[in-house]
């Protein structure tokens, strides 16, 4: 049926040339932005995840920012740790240096001074952007990631940076913290002056040797702490107690530091005051007499000092142990990590840091625990007072790594011992700074790379959600501007078609 007021073949040729302008408005709109979904309307669903996913981009470019902000600051602490390390290595050779008594001691302090103060002013420079990692024990965040679960919940994840003290800072005790003294046990709270020992049982005959009978016809040996002293058959007297004579004026003229005898009619009363060293003494008979009762005797001498043991306890950051005796007062209060080794090795530096001449130490391990033993060389008695409390109270101070390095003095033979003892504690210290502050920068460093390319790998996932196919949209352009062209001229067709009817009514 022929209508000129419905031209259906229009109405055909109109809504084909619309859908096709539409098409073809949608493929120039790919073209010039790029993108497939540029909005929401494109596709909700897809654009909704590539905006979560282009919100998580712009988070670990930040955090790509907080990793290289990180690095460079453990890179300045570890370059100053490196730095102190290689001072204190040249601080022990003017230490070693200073052994020799003919050297001029004077000179080489003023050279460990000098060197002091060029540690303490790199740990106090060594900060960036206003942290440093080589002063406090606080541990520091840096912002390494982010994780989105399955729900779509976010949690951060943060890489944890452990302070290495290397200040001379002196530690302080808590005000009102819980007493710890019973982690510290002592063999006498009393630092005898030049005291004499001998093997520790009630009575001092147990360092006696008996001499009985007649020890001239027969080989007579003592072994005094490794040196021997030897008496061949017919060089000591018949008679014990002359003999006694002969025997202890020989061991006396042999020079063995730290050892004596006195003869006490024919009983022989060995005594020490060697510091941290038990002497064994024996003696052999091959004579008719005898030597403590028979053919061999032995008895031990004990060492000088005192000792302090160190219980197996766990030492929590805040523990503070104080020693003071005479006029030394040696602080130790330890920080995060820190075992009953660091407490002990810390009150050895700070009592040798008093540099008093009469006063040794030593640091040594008793299966698993360790001992701080002290000597006291002076004409004075010494009680030694210990104070340990815990960090209840928050206000204790902890102890510095290097503290103690302020209080070498090689000018005497007892500071250039203690300071040859003390420094490769000192260089440990900074060696372990250094190395942890290394550990930390590579996983900063690796964290850094992981970031960016899990960033590269997201964009590449958006771009694969978003991104329009630029070569289909262009050989679809093509043909939608034929079809839009064919679609023009058949609409023109069907709006010719009334026309025909004019020819019916002439």
């Amino acid at each position: 049926m022929a209508s000129i007021l419905t031209n259906t073949s229009a109405m055909v040729a109109l809504q084909n040339l619309r859908t096709i302008n539409n098409d073809l408005e949608e493929t120039q709109n790919q073209i010039s932005t790029g993108k497939e979904i540029a909005t929401a309307k494109d596709n909700s669903a897809i654009w909704a995840v590539s905006k979560v996913i282009e919100s998580d981009v712009n988070s670990f470019e930040s955090i790509s920012d907080s990793l290289n902000l990180g690095d460079s600051t453990v890179a300045v602490a570890r370059d100053a740790a490196e730095t102190v390390t290689d001072i204190l290595t040249e601080l022990k050779g003017n230490i070693v240096a200073a052994q020799e008594e003919n050297v001029d001691r004077t000179k080489i302090q003023a050279d460990i001074d000098a060197q002091i103060e060029q540690v303490q002013s790199i740990v106090s420079a060594a900060s960036f952007n206003g942290l440093s990692l080589v002063e406090g024990t606080e541990d520091v965040t840096i912002l390494g990631s982010l994780q989105r679960d399955a729900a779509g919940n976010v949690t951060a994840s943060e890489i944890d940076i452990s302070r290495q003290d290397l200040t001379t800072q002196a530690g302080q005790l808590s005000t009102s913290g819980d007493d710890l003294s019973a982690n510290v046990t002592a063999t006498s709270s009393t630092l005898s002056a030049d005291a004499v020992r001998d093997d520790g049982a009630a009575s001092p005959t147990a360092a006696d040797i008996v001499l009985a009978g007649d020890l001239s016809d027969g080989a007579v040996s003592f072994d005094v702490g490794g040196t021997v002293i030897n008496f061949a058959a017919g060089e000591l007297d018949a008679t014990a107690a002359t003999a006694g004579d002969q025997i202890a004026a020989a061991i006396n003229a042999a020079g063995i530091d730290g050892i004596s005898v006195v003869n006490n009619a024919g009983t022989l009363e060995f005594a020490s005051t060697r510091a941290f060293e038990e002497t064994v003494v024996s003696a052999t008979s091959a004579a008719t007499g005898t030597v403590g009762g028979g053919a061999n005797a032995s008895v031990t001498l004990d060492e000088r000092a005192e000792t302090f043991t160190f219980s197996g306890a766990a030492v929590n950051e805040g523990d503070g142990y104080q020693f003071a005796f005479g006029g030394v007062v040696a602080t130790y209060v330890a920080g995060q990590g820190e075992t009953m080794e660091d407490v002990a090795n810390g009150l050895k530096l700070q009592i040798d840091a008093a540099n008093d001449p009469n006063i040794t130490t030593q640091v040594v391990q008793n299966g698993t625990q360790w001992e701080l033993k002290i000597d006291n060389s002076s004409a004075t008695d010494a009680t030694v007072t210990v104070v340990a409390r815990n960090d209840n109270s928050g206000d204790a101070v902890v102890t510095g790594g290097l503290a103690g390095l302020e209080g070498i003095d090689v000018t005497t033979d007892e500071g250039a011992s203690a300071a040859l003892e003390n420094i490769d504690t000192l260089i440990d210290t900074s060696i372990d700074a250094a190395a942890s502050f290394g550990s930390d920068q590579s996983r900063i460093e690796l964290q850094s790379e992981f970031i960016s390319k899990l960033t590269d790998s997201l964009n590449a996932g958006i771009g694969s959600l978003v991104d329009a196919d630029l070569e289909a949209a262009s050989a679809r352009l093509q043909a939608l501007q034929v079809q839009q062209e064919l679609g023009t001229q058949a609409l023109s067709i069907a709006n010719q078609a009334p026309q025909s009817i004019l020819s019916l009514f002439q």
